[in-house]
């Protein structure tokens, strides 16, 4: 399964085939994992899952943005989603990503376009959460939680537990509402584990002291284990259901999601959207080979198979060229 995870990131990272992908929208096997092209079809899904409880952080999807104007305009659709959460009333929040407002343009262009984007969703009373990307982007999107903390009180973020540093971090912005995921990107030895169990320990590890301790805890996974886990461990420690949350992807699980609300826990579903949806897709694919049995079952059919197995062969061509 390495092999194929590897493979998978590397299609994450491919922008020509990226490019592609958003030349066929959502026809390459993403249609159910992604919520829509637009606003309006992504509002109307929150609407489905809010119908049975569960809560929503939406994803205005995005990558590889190097120019000023592509930065302006996710900024102004992310503020278009925020009028558009406000307007219908629905039971949902923000997701986003420093590089998608100019992270890799320039920090300090980054940091006014999420300034204007925390302070719309303040005045609605609308959560941001500022989704962590590979390591070289760690700590920027920390300076800008710091620098917007010291107006705002909306916002959290994520905690990856494959860094050998997510424990400090973790105590460090405990007050703070914390998404904690295992982490989806290809990190190098010297900063993360390698390693599945010393990650999944780790994850444990870091959900258990931020329930006992943390402001918020969002659970992010699909593994039934750590579901279980958690479960019992909120039990015994006598931890209110108000302190945290589960979170699953769009499109994943969809049984286990229905079941965890009826249960009467609190259940926060990620939604993505739009049309630059390829990256995204590639790293689900990627995190945890579950996911890709999941799709298979779900989503995919013999043109998605041959359009997906074409990649992989040109990605390890590529890999094998590379070396030689």
């Amino acid at each position: 399964m390495p092999v194929l995870k590897d493979i998978f990131i590397g299609l994450s990272q491919n922008q020509l085939l990226n490019s592609t992908a958003k030349k066929y929208g959502l026809k390459l096997g993403a249609q159910n994992v992604v919520a829509g092209t637009n606003i309006v079809d992504t509002i109307q899904s929150i609407k489905e899952l809010n119908a049975h409880g569960i809560s929503c952080t939406v994803d205005n999807l995005g990558e590889f943005v190097f120019e000023k104007e592509e930065a302006i305009a996710a900024k102004e659709q992310i503020i278009e989603v925020i009028e558009a959460i406000h307007e219908n009333k629905v039971d949902a929040h923000i997701s986003l990503k420093a590089t998608q407002l100019g992270l890799d343009i320039d920090y300090d262009f980054c940091l006014e376009n999420v300034r204007e984007i925390v302070g719309k969703a303040s005045g609605y009373n609308i959560f941001i959460n500022f989704d962590m990307e590979d390591h070289s982007h760690l700590q920027p999107t920390f300076d800008i939680l710091n620098e917007l903390s010291k107006q705002y009180s909306n916002i959290g973020t994520v905690i990856q537990a494959y860094f050998y540093q997510a424990q400090e971090d973790l105590e460090k912005y405990k007050d703070f509402r914390l998404r904690i995921v295992k982490g989806a990107y290809k990190e190098p030895i010297d900063l993360a584990y390698q390693d599945k169990k010393e990650i999944d320990e780790n994850y444990i590890q870091l959900i258990e002291w931020h329930l006992l301790n943390g402001k918020f805890t969002s659970i992010a996974t699909h593994d039934h284990n750590v579901i279980n886990h958690v479960k019992e461990f909120v039990k015994v420690n006598n931890i209110s259901y108000d302190k945290f949350e589960f979170q699953m992807l769009y499109g994943f699980r969809k049984d286990m999601q229905l079941q965890l609300a009826k249960e009467g826990y609190n259940f926060c579903t990620y939604v993505p959207f739009g049309d630059d949806w390829y990256g995204y897709f590639m790293r689900r694919l990627a995190e945890r080979p579950q996911n890709l049995n999941l799709v298979v079952k779900q989503v995919f059919n013999k043109k998605t198979n041959t359009l997906l197995g074409l990649a992989a062969g040109a990605f390890l061509l590529g890999r094998a060229t590379k070396k030689k």
